[in-house]
């Protein structure tokens, strides 16, 4: 990794007044240490967080040669990472945690105040490093080839039931439901490939999806009961999916338009 670069928004006075004090960016390569805090004259930090509730040094990022690290030096106060492109992902770091590592790589880094809103500065982490392999080389050189975990075909009519599956999620509309087997039917009515589809048609996707692709095993307290059963298949696999980033924010893009939105979200979403 090259290195990060830290992002912190122009502040605000109290209450969200007026603008005060200038935005800040900091770039910041392995081995280099950035302070944040309210800071003093006796202990000055290179991100000025500007609220009477947050330290005079409330904590350290350390680049390393291929992530970059937290440290919360509150004795009382927990700090959160969030993952803005993901679908909810964050990481909470405890008072006097030293050395967190962080895995996303764009994060948003907030604190809390005594205010309605919170303190936040964004870090930006682009170079992550992945290993290029060969699978079938490995294969032959330890005797045998590793499956894939969950094999999707993002082509396969069953993908695009799993994205309208996962859409409110995605788009932070809804942190717990997700669409019944009517309201996917009407989301997809006009996808190309969708126009003759059925709810019983969708429902064999679900299916399909939990039992040989997810293997997802519907938890014995549904007994008997029909819909409870589907209905926690659904969640299940939107659950498992979005943990494992197998379905992500450009996926999106496979729907169609939106009602009332028409062209100009399909382009968003790209």
């Amino acid at each position: 990794m090259s290195g990060i670069v830290i992002y912190l928004p122009q502040g605000k006075g109290e209450a969200g007044g007026e603008p005060r004090g200038d935005a800040v960016t900091l770039r910041l390569g392995p081995g280099e240490v950035a302070r944040f805090g309210r800071g003093s004259a006796t202990c000055p930090v290179e991100l000025r967080l500007d609220d009477e509730a947050i330290s005079r040094l409330a904590g350290e990022i350390r680049v390393t040669d291929d992530h970059w690290q937290l440290s919360n030096l509150s004795t009382t106060q927990s700090y959160l990472v969030e993952n803005p492109e993901g679908a909810g992902e964050y990481l909470r770091v405890p008072p006097r945690r030293a050395g967190a590592p962080i895995p996303f790589e764009f994060s948003r880094v907030v604190l809390p105040t005594r205010r309605s809103t919170t303190v936040a500065f964004q870090v930006f982490a682009p170079d992550h490093v992945y290993l290029d392999l060969d699978p079938d080389g490995m294969g032959d050189q330890w005797g045998s080839r590793t499956m894939t975990a969950y094999s999707l075909d993002e082509t396969a009519l069953y993908f695009l039931v799993l994205v309208a599956l996962c859409e409110p999620r995605l788009r932070d509309e809804s942190p717990v439901a997700v669409p019944t087997t009517p309201e996917i039917v009407e989301r997809l009515r006009g996808h190309a490939a969708c126009g003759q589809l059925t709810a019983r048609a969708v429902s064999s996707h679900i299916d399909y999806l939990a039992d040989e692709k997810m293997r997802i095993s519907t938890p014995a307290e549904y007994g008997a009961r029909r819909e409870a059963r589907r209905n926690g298949k659904r969640e299940a696999i939107v659950g498992l999916v979005l943990r494992f980033g197998l379905v992500r924010e450009e996926h999106l893009a496979l729907l169609p338009p939106r009602a009332g939105t028409g062209a100009q979200e399909q382009e968003t979403v790209r």
